[in-house]
């Protein structure tokens, strides 16, 4: 008997997945093992833009190979429904001013619409008492750019 395949989801679909979510998991590989790490996205309905601390191992793994996977879930606590897209393409730290304006002011908003925790902050280099103007105002983060994707897999249950 073959097994049942989890049906893919429409362009459409997981374009309405990555806008509703807001946090991916990138996987890196340049090192002996995968290092997945959690990055919070804003989407402007071309490119998935990440704000990076300037620290850690995904700065080295970034400066190695550019080349990662990012995936975005959603799923209802008993599993009766889940959806999870896989986008494989490449980091491209974003260095213009005016496109690094642009994306930060697009997490502000982010925050601010999903009435995220102040906390979310001290994910992105800041303390949990700034305002997430400071995200615009200061660069203690990087700015990436998800670009050159070469493959896409989107799957949900129905």
């Amino acid at each position: 008997m073959d097994p049942e395949k989890i049906p893919r989801m429409t362009k459409s679909e997981y374009d309405a997945l990555i806008e509703r979510q807001c946090v991916s998991r990138i996987s890196f590989g340049a090192c002996e093992h995968p290092y997945i790490a959690p990055f919070m996205y804003v989407f402007d309905k071309k490119h998935l833009y990440f704000l990076s601390t300037k620290y850690g191992r995904k700065m080295e793994y970034f400066a190695k190979n550019p080349k990662v996977s990012v995936e975005i879930e959603e799923y209802l606590p008993d599993m009766s429904s889940f959806s999870f897209v896989s986008l494989q393409g490449s980091l491209e730290e974003v260095k213009d001013p005016a496109g690094k304006k642009k994306a930060r002011q697009q997490f502000v908003e982010m925050v601010k619409r999903k009435k995220l925790s102040p906390r979310v902050l001290t994910a992105l280099g800041h303390r949990p008492d700034d305002h997430p103007d400071v995200l615009v105002n200061e660069e203690r983060s990087l700015v990436w750019k998800l670009v050159g994707v070469q493959d896409i897999v989107a799957l949900k249950n129905g």
